[in-house]
């Protein structure tokens, strides 16, 4: 019975630690991107290099994505109004049948992007990764970073913890229907965030600079 009891109050700590992990995670990360995230283009200060978080083009069903559509069309809307001059698509690629940076490049282009200021980082196997080759591969210490609101959230922090000034600009929230797993997640994730930094977690790639004019 000692055993049992021990059991459990060692499970509720667990879970009562796990709880507040998800909390304070959350909090620290949210109060951080505060005064930073934006969803107005009339708004949004200049950055030369906009950083697109890459994601799948359809879901398991065969639909469209539509975190991925909603991302596309922030970037579209960025270049347009000139709010930055270059775009970085990071994105995983770690199949030779998967490559998100060029189906992004490929639907950016279709929507009249010029091909020349793209530059894709097919590294990017998590925010983590994206954010620490941005400024080790392709030399960028300020960026504006496009993602949904919560993405852009964590990714700023990230940056800042990098010695990055960013910025994000929020493309359109997707639905609880089809975004409930991916919100899950992302309470996940940000606990993972102060893992890797306690850890001291590096990218799983790194390699040559890439120069951005």
């Amino acid at each position: 019975m000692k055993i049992r009891k021990i059991i459990s109050i060692s499970f509720l700590i667990l879970i009562a630690a796990t709880c507040f992990a998800i909390y304070e995670s959350n909090r620290i990360i949210t109060k951080a991107a505060r005064g930073k995230i934006y969803t107005s283009i009339l708004k949004i200060p200049y950055n030369k290099v906009g950083l697109l978080l890459g994601t799948s083009r359809t879901i398991a069903d065969g639909r469209i994505n539509l975190f991925y559509a909603y991302r596309i069309l922030a970037a579209v809307e960025l270049i347009r109004a000139e709010k930055i001059k270059y775009l970085i698509i990071s994105g995983d690629n770690g199949r030779t049948e998967y490559n998100e940076p060029e189906a992004m490049r490929s639907d950016l282009i279709k929507a009249g992007v010029d091909s020349t200021i793209i530059f894709l980082d097919y590294a990017g196997f998590r925010t983590f990764d994206s954010i620490k080759r941005l400024k080790e591969i392709f030399g960028q210490d300020s960026v504006t970073v496009i993602s949904q609101k919560f993405h852009n959230e964590r990714a700023i922090y990230i940056a800042g913890e990098e010695g990055i000034t960013a910025i994000g600009y929020n493309a359109r929230e997707v639905g609880a229907r089809d975004g409930l797993r991916t919100m899950i997640r992302e309470r996940l994730a940000r606990v993972k965030v102060f893992l890797d930094s306690w850890f001291g977690a590096k990218p799983r790639f790194l390699g040559q600079k890439v120069l951005i004019p």
